[in-house]
C-alpha cells in the first residue's frame, strides 16, 4: 500500500471544512466519537469505502456502521419502524447502533453491508464528530480507526501508531468518553443484541418494555465486532486472574494490586471508558501475556467482558 501523508487536523471550523473536503473527494479520515475514534468514507462511494478496508486490513465479508447527523438522515438510507423511533429517541445521539432494512433507493456503497440487506446505522454524540457530519451532510461510514483485530483507539496517539501513513488525516478531539464500541441492536419484530456495547442491555429492555434477544455468538458475520478474534493486543490474554503470575502485565479492577486498575471503585463505567486505553499501555511494555481480573456480568460488564474474551481467543 502506497504511503501518504497523515494530516494532524484540530477540531476548529476551518479544519472540519477540510476533513470535509478530503472524504468529500474519496479520502479517509480518523474522527472521534464518543465510543472509539472511527475511520470515516463517504459511505456513498465505493472506492472510498474500499479504502478503508485496504487501510484496515479488514475482511470485507464483516460490514460497516453508518454515522449520520441525525435521525432525519438515518431515515434517508434505513426502513424505520416504531421500535427505531422509540430507541432513537431515548439512546441518539449515544453509542447504539440500530440495523434495519436498507431501503431500495438507499445511495450507499454495496461494499458497507457485506452481501447483507440491512444497514448499520447510528447518530454519534460526540461534539466533534456531530460537526464534521452536519459539514459532511451525508453518511460516513466508519469502523474503528485501527489495523483489523487490533486493540480499538481512543486516543488520536493510538490512531496514528496504526495507522499513519494510510490515510489523509486524523482529526484530534482528545479521548473517547466511553471507551467501547455502540451496542449493536437488530430490529424487525423485536430487539435482538448482535454486540454489547456502551448502552447496557437492561437499559434497552426497561426501554422497550420487553426483553432483548441476545445472539452474540453467530456462525455468519450480521454486524462488526463479531469475529471470534478481535480487539486484540500483541500479548496473549489471560482472563478471570484471581491471582497473578511471575512476568505477567496485571489489569485490574477493584480492589486489587495491579500494574493498572481498570476501576479501583469497581465502577463499569469507569472501567470501560478505560479498558482500550490500559491495553494499549500495558501492551508497549513488551510482557508476553496480561492477565485480566474477574469483571461482573451487568451492565456494561457484558460489553467489557465480549471485548476481553474477543482479544484472548485463538488467533
Amino acid at each position: 500500500m502506497k504511503t501518504i501523508a497523515t494530516l494532524a487536523l484540530s477540531p476548529t471550523a476551518a479544519h472540519l471544512a477540510q476533513a470535509s473536503t478530503i472524504l468529500q473527494n474519496g479520502g479517509l479520515v480518523a474522527f472521534p466519537t464518543e465510543t472509539v475514534y472511527g475511520l470515516g468514507a463517504d459511505a456513498s462511494n465505493d472506492q472510498a469505502v474500499a479504502k478503508i478496508y485496504q487501510a484496515k486490513g479488514r475482511p470485507q465479508f464483516n460490514p460497516l456502521i453508518v454515522h449520520v447527523a441525525n435521525v432525519q438522515t438515518a431515515r434517508r438510507f434505513v426502513q424505520w419502524n416504531t421500535l427505531a423511533d422509540q430507541l432513537a429517541k431515548a439512546f441518539w445521539p449515544g453509542p447504539l447502533t440500530l440495523v434495519l432494512p436498507r431501503k431500495k433507493d438507499a445511495v450507499l456503497s454495496d461494499l458497507l453491508s457485506a452481501g447483507l440487506p440491512t444497514i448499520a446505522i447510528r447518530v454519534p454524540k460526540h461534539p466533534v464528530a456531530k460537526a464534521l457530519l452536519t459539514q459532511f451532510g451525508g453518511a460516513v461510514a466508519a469502523p474503528s480507526a485501527n489495523p483489523s483485530g487490533q486493540i480499538s483507539p481512543t486516543s488520536p496517539a493510538h490512531v496514528r501508531s496504526g495507522l499513519d501513513g494510510r490515510i489523509d488525516a486524523i482529526v484530534d478531539g482528545a479521548v473517547c468518553t466511553v471507551g467501547l464500541e455502540s451496542t449493536i441492536v437488530q430490529l424487525d419484530d423485536g430487539a435482538v443484541l448482535l454486540r454489547p456495547g456502551g448502552v447496557a442491555v437492561e437499559d434497552i429492555e426497561k426501554e422497550i418494555g420487553r426483553p432483548v434477544s441476545i445472539r452474540p455468538n453467530v456462525e455468519k458475520i450480521t454486524a462488526p465486532g463479531q469475529l471470534n478474534s478481535h480487539y486484540a493486543p500483541q500479548a496473549k490474554v489471560r482472563l478471570d486472574a484471581q491471582h497473578w503470575r511471575p512476568d505477567e502485565a496485571r489489569l485490574g479492577f477493584g480492589a486489587v494490586d495491579c500494574d493498572l486498575n481498570l476501576s479501583l471503585s469497581a465502577d463499569l463505567v469507569e472501567a470501560a471508558a478505560n479498558l482500550f486505553a490500559h491495553l494499549h499501555r500495558l501492551d508497549a511494555e513488551g510482557k508476553a501475556t496480561i492477565a485480566v481480573s474477574p469483571i461482573p456480568q451487568t451492565g456494561l460488564g457484558l460489553a467489557i467482558n465480549d471485548r476481553l474474551k474477543r482479544a484472548a481467543a485463538p488467533r
